[in-house]
């Protein structure tokens, strides 16, 4: 994994709520803890971290521990669930690659994943139906004691970082949010199992029941917290890094395997277009009302429902700088259960780097112009074009 010397640290804009937005992706994940290594390097340190997944257990490890603590846990983790598969591909090829891939990919699958999970003995389908162990292919409890080793929930509950994950429930399809802010107007607390509970993917990884309700990955209804981020936040200036692990744009396939892996992604990619547009539309919508208001006769501007419209109004300005992994020729559908420790190492490096570059454009530190509510930076490239540093505003 990359030791950071250079480049210099940058300044990021010191009025607007710094937040942390992690997709789910599996073994994709150490591309966000590179990446967070980086942006600490870069004087980002948030004050709100948002998970799905995978991202969910980055988002814990984070804000659960002391900035000092954060990375070396982060590498605690990674090097943990990589070392089933510690050595390095023979053939150095991209077909050679492919099959090393692959290989380790089934070797996971077959034995699990140290620290995280376990294959059923017997398999699922010898025990009872309707019994737990008869409705996932794996055990995760030792994920629950993974997470007691790396994780201060008292720091999480003590509401030192604000920390939100999002799962699904089994048996109504409502998406829902584990908020420490929101527990502790509630008298709730976060813990083990509700980390668990978004990265529970079916039918590898068992529901987890939380206060009578059964959930499943929070990626079965959408795999990125960003709309949950803009829901919360209406009023202060937000700068939101985005560390999606699939990419919603890439070549067309040429083989079954390409296929499955343009498949994934596409089913797996956030919906950051789909949110800017909305947000966009929230954004019009305000400004009419606002406009409307300076219209009115004198008399009508202190009605109360015209004070009420005026509040709901106001809005913040949002810059999402926006990180994507993208995925390299070798890599193919398994991408994200392939453990090995050199994937492991490449994709913590990717994220390491696509940080650094996009640290060399610094549009993204000026607060949108008058007029503009959303301005989403993409600054390492779509997918199809050579990064440029474009941008789209909203």
């Amino acid at each position: 994994m990359t030791d950071i010397s250079d480049p210099a640290p940058a300044a990021t804009p010191a009025k607007a709520r710094r937040v942390l937005v992690l997709q789910g992706g599996g073994a994709l994940g150490s591309y966000q803890a590179g990446a967070y290594q980086a942006l600490c390097h870069h004087d980002f340190e948030p004050d709100w971290i948002a998970g799905i997944s995978i991202g969910a257990i980055n988002a814990a490890i984070i804000a659960g521990n002391p900035p000092e603590k954060r990375v070396p846990r982060l590498k605690e983790f990674w090097q943990l669930v990589s070392s089933p598969v510690p050595w390095n591909p023979i053939i150095k090829t991209d077909r050679g690659r492919t099959v090393f891939n692959e290989t380790s990919a089934a070797l996971i699958a077959t034995f699990g994943v140290p620290g995280f999970f376990t294959p059923r003995v017997p398999p699922a389908p010898l025990w009872p139906p309707g019994s737990s162990q008869s409705l996932s292919y794996y055990d995760t409890s030792p994920l629950r004691k993974t997470l007691e080793h790396l994780v201060d929930f008292d720091r999480i509950n003590d509401l030192k970082t604000r920390l939100s994950v999002g799962a699904v429930s089994v048996t109504t399809g409502n998406f829902r949010y584990f908020d420490n802010i929101e527990f502790k107007k509630l008298g709730k607390k976060i813990g083990p199992e509700h980390i668990m509970a978004s990265g529970a993917l079916p039918p590898g990884f068992p529901s987890i029941e939380i206060e009578g309700e059964h959930y499943w990955d929070g990626g079965i209804a959408s795999n990125t917290p960003l709309d949950y981020v803009l829901d919360e936040e209406t009023r202060q200036d937000l700068l939101i890094f985005q560390v999606d692990l699939f990419s919603a744009r890439g070549p067309l396939p040429v083989s079954l395997l390409e296929a499955a892996e343009r498949e994934k992604d596409i089913r797996f990619s956030s919906r950051t277009r789909m949110n800017t547009d909305k947000n966009k539309q929230v954004h019009n919508a305000r400004k009419a009302v606002r406009e409307l208001i300076g219209k009115l006769p004198e008399d009508l501007k202190n009605d109360p429902s015209v004070a009420i419209l005026r509040e709901a109004a106001k809005e913040n300005t949002v810059t999402v700088v926006h990180l994507i992994y993208r995925s390299k020729n070798y890599e193919s559908s398994s991408k994200d259960y392939d453990f090995s420790h050199v994937g492991m190492v490449e994709h913590w490096d990717a994220g390491v780097r696509d940080v650094h570059l996009s640290m060399r454009h610094e549009e993204w530190l000026e607060r949108p112009q008058a007029g503009e509510t959303m301005v989403t930076y993409d600054l390492t490239g779509d997918g199809t074009n050579p990064p440029d540093g474009k941008q789209e505003r909203r």
